[in-house]
């Protein structure tokens, strides 16, 4: 008589999946604002741009992970903090475009579905939604035993926002030689060039349990497990003083690769490296290392997480805006003539 097999002896267990969705659910309706009422359970999560005060709205859309930062995440258990990265490394892609992050879908994949470790993950999700105005409206819980090693999971998100026609950024063609530079701190290393920083790790010979070099009072893992900044509101506030012509979310590549990127062809960035103190992660990673400074500048944000590029008029005020929202922000530089592709021309010394 052949054997009575179930999903659950072949390695999925849907009691598991209905258990962190009724967990997670509170959570999730926490994120509720104009447009969104964040009730899970559908097919599909409804948006209504209308009700959120839109008249003629270009869409923005961003995806992203959070990288192999998850191993530290995976290898420490500390799961609080990984779920703003993701949410991080997507709001923070629209916001650059002058939209506002409207709501947010997760997936979250594993071979075994630990409940309570997901559930830290999500619910750490909700809360970076709800501080950058954004509603968790759906996501996907996947047990794909065979595919996933024990004990390891995968995270992606997924996030929509809008912006009134008209208001898109960056504003290239406004660009002028003069326009200033500000520089917004980062939290850290933030969720970029994490295959480099366990290779400094590992060569380092330090326990993820071991007295970070650069952090008193922490532990290694549990500090380079930072999450990332949001910069959502404060962006918004800088929007609303205005003079903003773009904004450079800085991501893998530094500012490096990133700055050009908000820039016309025949302008380039002069930045001056000594307007800015790295926070001590990076030099430690320099240092113990020995990886030059470029190649920090083209991996890392070396403690820069977003730029502005702004009429000089308004460089001050914007400042300011950041400043009052709770952002470290300074003059890095201007904008410069170039010669054919934007590029970032560096000055001084990185602080290493």
């Amino acid at each position: 008589m052949p054997e009575n097999l179930t999903y659950k002896d072949a390695g999925v267990d849907i009691d598991a999946g209905e258990a962190l969705v009724a967990r997670i659910a509170p959570a999730a309706r926490a994120t509720r604002r104009p447009g969104a009422d964040a009730d899970l359970g559908g097919f599909g999560g409804l948006f209504d741009l209308k009700a959120a005060g839109f008249k003629d709205p270009v869409l923005v859309a961003a995806t992203d992970g959070v990288g192999t930062k998850l191993k530290i995440a995976i290898e420490t258990g500390l799961f609080d903090g990984i779920g703003q990265d993701l949410v991080a490394m997507c709001v923070n892609d629209i916001v650059v475009q002058g939209a506002e992050p409207l709501f947010f879908l997760d997936y979250y994949a594993s071979a075994k579905l630990d409940v309570d470790a997901a559930a830290r993950v999500v619910e750490g999700i909700a809360r970076a939604c709800k501080e950058s105005g954004c509603a968790l409206i759906g996501g996907e819980t996947a047990e794909m035993p065979g595919l996933y090693a024990k004990g390891d999971f995968d995270l992606a998100g997924f996030s929509v926002g809008a912006v009134e026609r008209g208001h898109v950024l960056p504003r290239t063609a406004d660009m002028v030689a003069g326009d200033v530079l500000i520089g917004v701190a980062s939290s850290g290393v933030h969720s970029n060039g994490y295959s480099l920083v366990r290779k400094v790790v590992e060569k380092s010979g330090l326990s993820w349990d071991a007295p970070a070099p650069f952090a008193p009072n922490a532990k290694l893992g549990e500090a380079l497990l930072t999450p990332t900044r949001l910069y959502v509101k404060s962006a918004l506030e800088a929007l609303r003083v205005g003079g903003v012509k773009g904004f450079a979310h800085i991501t893998g590549g530094g500012i490096t690769e990133n700055l050009p990127r908000a820039l016309p062809d025949g302008l380039d960035a002069e930045v001056d490296l000594d307007c800015w103190t790295p926070p001590p992660v990076f030099a430690w990673m320099a240092k113990s290392a020995g990886i030059a400074a470029p190649e920090m500048l083209r991996t890392f944000n070396c403690g820069i997480g977003l730029v502005v590029v702004v009429s000089e008029k308004f460089s001050g005020h914007v400042i300011e805006a950041f400043q009052q929202s709770g952002d470290k922000a300074v003059r890095l530089g201007h904008v410069v003539v170039g010669n054919g592709e934007a590029k970032v021309v560096y000055r001084g010394t990185l602080k290493l």
